[in-house]
């Protein structure tokens, strides 16, 4: 297949200085790739730890610039895994908290905060992006976030920790990306012996992603379903139990309120997924967030940001899910085909 990428990311040049800090990531990657980065424009939409971990990856790569959007205040909890906010910083913004390492880590990227609510956001808030990464928010904010970026052309990204358990779902509408394909030429061909050489080519790739609603309206309890989990693992049925428990109780499990919060929790199991296999001990490992977790979905969520803007290599597809009982994370295609 031909490839035929936009080249307008890459007319812009990096200036001697860019290119002595990225030098190690430009032969990483390439020169192209650092110059699609340079001119990407990310929100980062709730500043937990998870929030922090992907703004600090997000930084360092090289991006134009970085939005940190959250209107919450930073709380004893966050100090578990937030490490861009200070001590003294306590009930304060977390966005505006945030600012000053997150500047730090990359002189030459733009970061800005907004201290607005999440839900005032409207299509020219959103429009200004190239990828727009949430957390923290409930489903009905996802979906509205995620239709209007599919209207805009915009890729978003939702993701979460529960203590030692994540998610990520990809929304990227159509996306085009370039992979090198591997095939071996004939140099030479005598009568006794064939002489090869390996040759790369690269193609360039189109895959259709799903919209949030194709997770919104998955049946996790569907038996063809069921079947994989003795595989995989019950982290899908744990996300769909975490979902409702914040769309039911307009909060997350607290480990303030730990034993009446399991109390909570197993109800909504019960109540959704009859003689599951989503045991006890599962539930009693997603209170605050735990630094390991989010350094892990963190580093998957900015490495698959920085696929999308390369358009290097292929964007999971589309479910994304860290195992607490296992430490070990999967790829479901939710509504794929």
């Amino acid at each position: 297949m031909v490839v035929d990428m936009d080249t307008s990311e890459t007319a812009v040049e990096l200036t001697e200085a860019e290119n002595e800090l990225y030098d190690r990531q430009i032969r990483l990657w390439g020169l192209e790739s650092q110059k699609r980065l340079r001119t990407a424009k990310i929100l980062i939409a709730g500043l937990c730890g998870l929030g922090a971990e992907i703004t600090k990856n997000i930084i360092l790569s090289g991006v134009n610039s970085v939005k940190l959007l959250d209107d919450k205040d930073v709380t004893e909890e966050d100090f578990c895994s937030q490490f861009l906010v200070p001590r003294e910083s306590l009930n304060t913004n977390r966005a505006e908290a945030s600012l000053t390492r997150a500047r730090a880590l990359n002189p030459m990227v733009d970061i800005s905060a907004d201290r607005e609510p999440l839900k005032e956001k409207t299509s020219e808030f959103f429009g200004q992006f190239d990828v727009v990464v949430v957390n923290g928010a409930t489903n009905e904010e996802l979906l509205r976030i995620d239709t209007i970026c599919r209207d805009l052309g915009v890729k978003f990204i939702a993701t979460d920790v529960w203590g030692t358990f994540g998610f990520y779902f990809a929304s990227l509408q159509k996306h085009s990306y370039v992979e090198d394909v591997i095939n071996h030429k004939v140099v030479a061909n005598s009568e006794k012996k064939k002489k090869y050489e390996t040759v790369s080519i690269p193609t360039q790739r189109d895959v259709d992603y799903p919209g949030y609603s194709a997770w919104l309206d998955f049946d996790v309890t569907e038996p063809s379903y069921l079947r994989k989990l003795k595989r995989n693992g019950p982290g899908v049925l744990l996300l769909s139990v975490l979902q409702k428990f914040r769309t039911t109780h307009k909060r997350d499990p607290s480990y303030k309120t730990r034993e009446a919060d399991l109390e909570l929790l197993r109800g909504i199991r019960d109540e959704l997924l009859p003689n599951s296999i989503l045991g006890d001990e599962a539930l009693g490992l997603i209170f605050a967030q735990i630094s390991p977790a989010v350094a892990v979905v963190g580093g998957v969520v900015a490495q698959e940001v920085i696929k999308v803007v390369t358009k290097l290599e292929a964007p999971h597809r589309n479910l994304f899910v860290f195992d607490p009982e296992t430490c070990a994370g999967y790829v479901e295609a939710i509504g794929a085909k």
